[in-house]
């Protein structure tokens, strides 16, 4: 269908219908589907008829072919114009087949496997019916207190731009239009939600426009240069104005500075919530705002249809709004091909033969066993063949491992821990025990897992965080292990035993209790479906762990925020002339978090030579290279992730003591070396300044070259003019 078409289609369309095509509602309201007509609570009190249903303009959280088809064929039968629906749900980190959270990805420090994974993830979706996916999150996040960290993929703007790209390529591919595989992406939340008070989910963001530009907005600006088809609005203020209603940062940066031209929906509710925010008195108002704003579709509540029609007859909305809304929409359902082919890549014969296979699971479980992080390996992992192994937790044979978002994933299709030891270990060498739940514990099974554990070598713990601890609206205040789990370690640490701990959790914990006792951790995240497979082959030495953190670890959650591309102050406790007291500094903890941003350990050892530079001064046109050698030690192959930062030593503003620039990741086989050679331009030194113009300070700058934020070899340079 040709652009001109598509005009002729919105000049057909009454007000009433146009305005329809801005809503967007959940399954129970349309027919062919199980939940059809369910429509009570919250969603009875919208006061939608049929005739809007009848012309809405698309659908949320509907999946599987033959329920898609259904609703689709049922809605072309009685939509006047003849006007598909976009069906849209969060596929955040797998549909059927459920990847590590993102979290875990970024820890993977691999773009091309969350690649990979976006695309197995569209390909399972489409199959089943649906046309987009709320994905990427591309939060910025420095407080793990915040439940939603766990979408995120870490503190850093460099690293999480990267796997904003590549997330947006495995979604959509090359062409969306021709390929019946592939989603169109939705990158969220725009802008800076993870930046709210407190770590409370919701919350107020407040921060300068250049923090904002400098740090937030690097992640969906890169989405946006992938090509990616929808934005969503955040829940929080930015500035004041609830992003839901920002002109400035919706219609100003995002439409007209940015050039952004695809569809731009609210998150769920969003254009009534700024009744309760204070800036619009009632939903027409809060209507006004949001189409004023620039919101083409409006989720799960219904002021755009109840009162934009009255604000368009009455002038204070001009029509041409509505029109270029309904405009984008339609132009989203023609590159997806939906007016030739309304019910896409819905198919459900190849939905059973292509959802769930051997080779996405083989993919999930290669990325589950990159994604982990050893922290801690006091020469005990690998596990020994001969090692009688008890294993014992509340997630020694959970399926609770999939982690929050993962909506038609299973948990019990998961891979758990028992299962993945038991197929490792020779048998008879695995005793099992619950030990506690997640946060209770019981005499008998405190009993049953000292008896397991008395009679074991080496003892496993399996420990972490249900799903329901992180996620949306699963913020925590304390971010240690749950009480019983940590008795749980001290009773057993009594046994003077070997002790591994492993991890399944959403965000940066507080690990004392844990990694002070342990005598190896091994961090899993919520590694997805596949999750007890990768863990088992991770401990017993089948793979070499090379995951590293994308989020800095507390030392205690009175650090929060804290990450590693932090400002310096007049009075820094590491400077050769600080006094004792008189500096910034804690009195009764370190300044620095527990494990740095960029940190793991691997069962091999890696050896940087002299950092070279191949001069020590460049001006704008020329370029630095930057070489360092590695060298596999060890006696076991593995791969190493080898990261660049950089320091502006006198900015016009203040500058981060470290920021990423570059890394790079090899593999290297025992006693193999490998050169490493950076290119750094003067592009990478460029920083928003005072007056937010985008370029770089001549001076000295530090290049630091290591193995994580912290151990890091400096050389310096300088930039001329």
């Amino acid at each position: 269908m040709a652009d001109q078409q598509l005009i002729s289609l919105v000049d057909q369309m009454t007000l009433e219908e146009k305005i329809a095509q801005l809503l967007q509602l959940a399954v129970p309201f349309f027919e062919g589907t199980q939940e059809s007509g369910q429509i009570t609570g919250p969603m009875e009190s919208l006061g939608i008829t049929d005739a809007i249903v009848s012309n809405a303009g698309s659908v949320l959280g509907l999946a599987g072919a033959e329920e898609v088809i259904a609703v689709q064929e049922a809605h072309m039968r009685k939509n006047r114009l003849g006007i598909p629906l976009l069906i849209m749900a969060d596929i955040v980190h797998g549909f059927k087949t459920i990847f590590p959270v993102p979290l875990a990805m970024g820890s993977s420090w691999d773009p091309s496997l969350a690649e990979r994974s976006a695309e197995i993830a569209a390909r399972e979706a489409a199959v089943s019916g649906l046309h987009v996916t709320f994905a990427p999150m591309v939060d910025l996040v420095r407080d793990p207190r915040w439940g939603r960290v766990m979408e995120s993929t870490g503190e850093d703007p460099y690293l999480n731009s990267e796997f904003a790209r590549a997330f947006v390529r495995g979604f959509q591919g090359d062409d969306l239009s021709g390929d019946l595989n592939r989603l169109a992406a939705c990158v969220k939340h725009f802008a800076a939600y993870g930046a709210g008070e407190g770590g409370r989910d919701y919350n107020t963001v407040d921060m300068s426009e250049r923090q904002l530009r400098e740090y937030y907005l690097p992640g969906y600006k890169a989405a946006l240069d992938e090509g990616v088809e929808m934005v969503m609005t955040a829940f929080n203020t930015v500035d004041g104005i609830p992003a839901t209603g920002n002109k400035r940062l919706m219609r100003d940066l995002l439409r007209s500075e940015w050039g952004f031209d695809g569809v731009l929906i609210s998150d769920w509710g969003a254009v009534k919530e700024m009744i309760p925010h204070g800036i619009a008195k009632d939903e027409e108002e809060a209507a006004l705002k949001a189409m004023e704003a620039g919101v083409d579709i409006e989720m799960m509540t219904s002021s755009y249809v109840h009162h934009l029609p009255a604000l368009v007859r009455e002038g204070r909305v001009d029509e041409s709004l509505i029109d270029e809304a309904v405009l984008r929409i339609l132009t989203l359902k023609k590159r997806l091909g939906l007016f030739e082919r309304p019910t896409r890549g819905a198919d459900p014969q190849a939905e059973r033969e292509i959802v769930f296979c051997d080779e996405h699971r083989q993919a999930a479980r290669e990325a589950a066993a990159k994604s982990c992080v050893l922290l801690k390996n006091e020469a005990l992992l690998p596990l020994q063949a001969e090692q009688r192994v008890a294993l014992i937790g509340p997630f020694a044979a959970s399926g609770d491992i999939l982690g929050p978002w993962s909506w038609t994933g299973s948990k019990e299709d998961a891979v758990t821990m028992e299962q993945g030891l038991r197929s490792k270990l020779p048998s008879g060498q695995l005793t099992v025990a619950e030990g506690c739940g997640v946060s209770t514990m019981t005499g008998r099974q405190l009993e049953e897992a000292m008896k397991a554990a008395m009679e074991a070598d080496v003892i496993v713990l399996a420990l972490g965080e249900d799903s329901e601890m992180s996620g949306e609206a699963g913020s925590r205040a304390l971010i240690t292990l749950p009480q019983p789990q940590l008795q749980l370690i001290q009773h057993l640490k009594t046994l003077q035993k070997p002790m591994v701990a492993v991890l399944f959790n959403g965000r940066p914990l507080d690990l004392h209790g844990v990694l002070d006792e342990a005598d190896a951790v091994l961090e899993a995240w919520f590694p997805g479906t596949e999750g007890g497979a990768a863990v088992a082959a991770l401990l017993t030495g089948e793979v070499n762990p090379s995951g590293r953190l994308s989020m800095s670890f507390p030392y205690s959650v009175g650090q929060v925020p804290v990450y590693y591309n932090h400002f310096n102050t007049g009075r820094p406790k590491d400077a050769p002339d600080a006094q004792e007291r008189y500096v910034s500094q804690y009195l009764d903890i370190p300044n620095e978090p527990l494990l740095p941003f960029g940190f793991g350990l691997s069962y091999t050892d890696f050896k940087y030579g002299d950092m070279t530079l191949s001069t020590d001064e460049i001006s704008p046109d020329e370029s630095l290279e930057v070489t360092v050698s590695v060298t596999n030690t060890g006696d076991m192959a593995g791969e190493e992730v080898v990261q660049l930062y950089i320091r502006d030593r006198s900015g016009e503003v203040v500058r981060p003591v470290k920021e990423l620039k570059a890394f790079r990741k090899l593999q290297l086989q025992p006693g193999e070396q490998q050169d490493v050679t950076f290119t750094l331009t003067e592009q990478q030194l460029r920083y928003h300044h005072s007056d937010l113009s985008f370029t770089s300070d001549t001076g000295e700058f530090d290049i630091m070259v290591g193995k994580n934020s912290r151990d890091t070899e400096t050389r310096r340079f300088r930039l001329r003019k």
